[in-house]
C-alpha cells in the first residue's frame, strides 16, 4: 500500500496525519472495503482542478451562447435552399 493510500479505518484514526500530507500537496487516496472510494486534497489543489475544468469545457450553456444569432428583420424561416432540380416523369 502507497504512503498515500489509506484504509478508511486507519484514515480515521490518523486524519491529522492525512490532512498534513494533503496540506503538501500529496493526494491522499482513501479505499473503503479494498476498492478506491475517495481523494483528500488541498483547497488549493482543489480550487486549481475546479479552474481548469472550467477552462476546459466551459459547458452546455456557453456553448448554446456562442451560437450564431439570428440578424435583425430576418425571419427564422428564412433559409437558403437550392432550387430542386426539376426532371420528366412518366406516369403512363
Amino acid at each position: 500500500m502507497r504512503s498515500s493510500q489509506w484504509r478508511l479505518q486507519d484514515a480515521k484514526t490518523q486524519f491529522s496525519q492525512l490532512v498534513d500530507a494533503a496540506l503538501r500537496g500529496e493526494p491522499q487516496h482513501i479505499t473503503r472495503s479494498g476498492k478506491p472510494a475517495v481523494v483528500v486534497l488541498s483547497e488549493e489543489a482543489f480550487e486549481s482542478l475546479q479552474r481548469s475544468a472550467h477552462v476546459a469545457a466551459p459547458g452546455f450553456v456557453a456553448h448554446l451562447l456562442a451560437m450564431p444569432k439570428q440578424k435583425e428583420g430576418e425571419d427564422e424561416t428564412d433559409i437558403d435552399r437550392a432550387s430542386p432540380a426539376l426532371r420528366d416523369v412518366d406516369f403512363s
